[in-house]
């Protein structure tokens, strides 16, 4: 997993245990924490990582999903059991860089997001209060609460000293990539760098199942083979994944 260092401001440092770029540590990070045009971003060498990434709620492809995605027959939705008169408090245990749980947020449903990678987390926590700050996303970003930690092994804490109900817990584990696409690879290239992938991805699920009041899903490349475990219940398909659901009971109406 490669290194990564902030630039400029040692209280953000601080708060996420990262060493400052002026550190002898820090100066050998490939990757960088800095304040770009006003929100936070993740750098490294352009030509392996392209461009900066940042956490954006307000604009973008975020903002386009919100007016244009499908609300609640997108299949995310219909996979979490948003349904009229249904809206279960979800889980997101591998947040990302949030963008599953703004759209389950902006369909009304109060959204823990669970990340383990510090940078990332300060990401999603710049994301989320410049969302806070904007009037077409505060409403939706005050569904949204983040907490820093590893869910395969802290989910019940972390859901715990939340205060939030479970209800529904929502599972993107990373897998092996193997797309092709350099629009996308570049950006999945610095995520993964941090990231990795989920080789513990059973243990995630287990946490999951124990901690979920009603059900847990998981989404997966339309093709691949479920994670090793109990098989789903049921598997919601789309054109290049699908969700596989372990359903504890039903969903009522709120």
């Amino acid at each position: 997993m490669s290194g990564v260092a902030v630039a400029g401001d040692a209280a953000l440092a601080d708060r996420w245990g990262l060493p400052g770029r002026e550190t002898p540590v820090g100066a050998e990070a490939p990757l960088v924490l800095c304040r770009e045009d006003g929100r936070l971003v993740l750098a490294g060498d352009p030509r392996v990582y392209g461009k900066p990434l940042a956490v954006d709620f307000v604009s973008g492809r975020a903002a386009h999903r919100r007016r244009f995605g499908g609300g609640r027959g997108q299949l995310i939705a219909r996979a979490c059991g948003l349904t009229r008169g249904v809206t279960p408090s979800v889980v997101d245990a591998t947040a990302g860089l949030g963008r599953d749980a703004f759209v389950l947020a902006a369909l009304g449903a109060e959204v823990l997001l669970v990340e383990r990678v510090a940078a990332i987390a300060a990401l999603l926590e710049d994301g989320l209060a410049r969302a806070r700050a904007a009037a077409d996303t505060a409403d939706v970003a005050a569904r949204m609460h983040l907490a820093h930690g590893d869910a395969g092994r802290e989910l019940a804490a972390l859901v715990a000293g939340a205060g939030v109900v479970p209800q529904v817990v929502h599972l993107d584990p990373m897998f092996p990539h193997r797309e092709k696409s350099a629009l996308v690879k570049k950006e999945m290239r610095l995520f993964r760098a941090l990231a990795g992938d989920d080789a513990d991805a059973p243990r995630l699920l287990e946490a999951a199942l124990d901690v979920a009041t009603h059900r847990v899903v998981v989404k997966r490349p339309r093709k691949a083979p479920p994670i090793a475990g109990p098989a789903p219940r049921h598997v919601l398909e789309g054109k290049t994944s699908r969700y596989d659901l372990y359903v504890h009971r039903a969903l009522t109406p709120s």
